[in-house]
Order: structure tokens, then sequence, then C-alpha cells
């Protein structure tokens, strides 16, 4: 069984009410979520429901030529695995892990049976999709309308408030598979980012230097998102 303070390392866990954290805390089990983890397929039925604490997860949309993008990403301030509860059991979507560290699952029977059980449960889960379709909306909009200098400002940030330091390990490779972008253009931009002092890019890792000036770069869907988090989820939402 996971001792009380565990609840702080995901802000769902916190939000959870004392009677309904306590029911499920004998089936929160501690899980290493290595970098490149499939979590989910489309199609794929979930047998658990993952809650990251230090890892983060991208939400991927592919195309049948190959090509993908990625449309949220979720960290502790969320979980994988609406699809469990919100009733049509299966996504379209893929979650792979771009940040390793750890995170907690429960059993997706188990989950299910407090979230139709519990209505605190029930709204919070329902507040965290309700953000999270904020995000992938937004996303959309953003890979469509706003410059690529923009969209990497963006992913920066959504990275970096999911993080507990200043540092990113996120290759040119890895960033443009996330923007659907060619890796060329990924360059040209981080080489904008880099000169204006915003970070230094080095060997796959990514330091913020002035995130002040990596949000006034950015386009408005950063701050849009962000504002929608917290006023869902209001209580210890960092981002």
């Amino acid at each position: 069984m996971l001792k009380t303070p565990l609840k702080d390392q995901n802000h769902l866990f916190h939000s959870i009410p004392t009677s309904e954290w306590e029911r499920l805390l004998p089936h929160i089990e501690a899980v290493e979520m290595p970098l490149g983890m499939v979590m989910s397929e489309p199609g794929m039925k979930l047998s658990h429901a993952y809650f990251p604490s230090t890892a983060i997860v991208s939400v991927l949309h592919a195309l049948e030529n190959g090509t993908s993008a990625e449309v949220a990403a979720i960290g502790n301030e969320g979980l994988i695995g609406i699809s469990i509860f919100m009733g049509g059991g299966t996504s379209s979507s893929s979650c792979i892990v771009k940040s390793a560290g750890l995170g907690y699952r429960i059993k997706s029977h188990i989950l299910l049976e407090e979230f139709n059980y519990s209505t605190p449960l029930m709204h919070l889960f329902l507040r965290f999709t309700q953000a999270l379709i904020t995000q992938i909306t937004q996303t959309a909009v953003c890979n469509r309308h706003h410059l690529l200098e923009q969209q990497l400002c963006r992913l920066l940030l959504v990275n970096l408030d999911r993080l507990p330091s200043n540092q990113l390990l996120m290759t040119q490779e890895l960033i443009a598979r996330l923007l659907g972008v060619r890796r060329e253009g990924v360059t040209e931009a981080a080489l904008k980012i880099q000169s204006a002092g915003f970070i230094k890019y080095a060997r796959g890792q990514v330091t913020i230097l002035d995130r002040i000036g990596l949000e006034k770069r950015s386009c408005e869907c950063y701050k849009v998102v962000k504002t929608e988090y917290q006023r869902l989820l209001p209580e210890r939402m960092a981002i």
C-alpha cells in the first residue's frame, strides 16, 4: 500500500476527496514510465489508467501515410485513460512517453467502479477531460495557423510546466515528430529562439534561460490552454 504523501505526486490524486482516496489507495501501483513506452494505441482497450508523476506522455494522432503530430501532452496534472470512463472503451489516438519518469496506475475496472459510484470523483475527472479537450482543439488551431517558431515556444512551455526543472531532454527529431513538421524547420526555429537568448540547445538538451521571453514569443494558444486548466482544476494546479 502506498503512503498518503504520494497523493501529492499527481494533481488529480491530490484533489480526490478523502473517502474516495482511501478506497482507491490499496489499488494504486507505482510504475516506471521509460522513454518511448507505448501506453495506448488506436482501438486498444486499456487494462489500467495511468497517473504520471515525473513523466510526460504525448497524445499522438497518425495518418495513413505514417506521419503523426502531437495533439496534447499529459503530465502530473492528469491521467491517461479517459476512454475508460467516457463510455467509448477505446481511443483513436496513441499515447507514448516522451519524457521518462515515474507514475502510478490503477486497474481500469477499479477506476470505473469508483467513477460510477462517486459523484465528486466523476466531476473531477470530467473537468480534467474538458481541459484536455481544450488543449487538443487549441493545438489543432495552433498547428494550422501559427508560425513554427511560435509552435515550438508553446511546445517547450507545455513541457516545462510539467517538469520540476528548466531543462528538457528533446531531440530535434522528436520535436519535429511532435509538431508534424520537417527537422530542418525545427532547426531554423530553434536557432531563432536561441539567438534571442530564450533557450540554450545542445545535444538534445534544451535549457530554458528566459521563460518570460519564451511566453511572449509564443502564440496565445499556450495562455488559452493554461487558463482553462486553472479554471477547471484550480486546486494545486501549477500549469
